[in-house]
């Protein structure tokens, strides 16, 4: 029993890794219905950006510093240079720039730092802690907490602050927030400047445990399955989502992965997320669409 609850307590804090590139997903899509490919790239464009700056010899906090500033910039010029223009055009044209940008991103980082790999090490040992007679990962623990941080402050932003109550109100109908002089740019702009937040957590993360090199953009891969059980509006259903991934991938792995020959854990969230997808297409706590007629 207590090895389950290892295996299982340590998948939970897997997933919560996973959660962390979700919540930059749904934050676009709730302003703006489109899923932003581009996720992935700002993701890499982050952790690559602090760990040259770490190089370069800038200390620590300053280069944190920097890499925000850049971020912060980057959702700026988003902002300015292309979805500014695109106001009231269908979804499939607001993806497809999207799917622009992602390239455009990742040429940056390579024009700006280069193609190598770099290791990043953020002080954070991940090394078996025990806890209640269970082995967990520190870092993983640490990951957690960083999300909940991440996701409470996120949820005061937008429940408690005029942003926040703006920002609902764009999601539900952007045409009839316009006309009642909501700034649907602004609110745009503050949206992604978030997620270019969230981007820079999700990539420290992710960086320090996988290294930063440009495969690190293909973990919006890991994402779609947590999207698709948690619902691509919500960002409690990205972190409960994170966590069914991040066990259910893990139990199948060591439990169902020897009678398949392994590497289950690989390709098991899609199925889950196919399952999901016949039952609930919405997820678990995603708004079903309305059409008006």
């Amino acid at each position: 029993m207590d090895f389950f609850l290892e295996v299982a307590l340590g998948g939970l804090l897997a997933g919560v890794m996973y959660s962390m590139v979700a919540i930059g997903f749904v934050l676009i899509y709730k302003a703006s219905g489109v899923f932003n490919f581009a996720q992935g790239s700002m993701v890499l464009f982050a952790a690559l950006t602090f760990v040259s700056l770490l190089e370069k010899g800038i200390n620590f906090w300053l280069a944190l510093l920097l890499a925000l500033c850049a971020m912060l910039l980057l959702a700026v010029a988003i902002e300015r240079c292309v979805l500014r223009h695109l106001v009231n055009r269908p979804p499939i044209t607001l993806f497809m720039a999207t799917l622009g940008l992602s390239f455009v991103i990742e040429g940056l980082a390579q024009l700006f730092w280069g193609a190598q790999v770099h290791g990043l090490e953020l002080g954070i040992a991940d090394e078996p802690l025990e806890l209640g007679g269970l082995l967990l990962s520190q870092f993983d623990l640490f990951a957690a907490a960083t999300a909940l941080v991440l996701v409470i402050s996120l949820s005061l932003l937008f429940n408690k602050t005029r942003i926040g109550l703006s920002l609902r109100a764009v999601a539900d109908d952007p045409l009839a927030a316009l006309a009642v002089g909501i700034d649907l740019e602004q609110i745009w702009r503050v949206v992604w400047m978030a997620a270019g937040c969230v981007g820079l957590v999700a990539g420290l993360l992710w960086g320090a445990r996988v290294g930063v090199q440009f495969s690190l953009s293909l973990i919006v891969l890991k994402a779609l399955p947590v999207l698709i059980i948690g619902g691509f509006s919500s960002i409690p259903g990205a972190i409960v989502g994170g966590l069914i991934i991040g066990a259910s991938e893990k139990l199948a792995e060591v439990y169902v992965g020897p009678l398949v020959d392994g590497g289950i854990e690989n390709w098991f969230p899609y199925v889950l997320a196919l399952l999901f997808l016949l039952v609930r297409p919405a997820g678990l706590f995603g708004e079903p669409s309305v059409e008006r007629v």
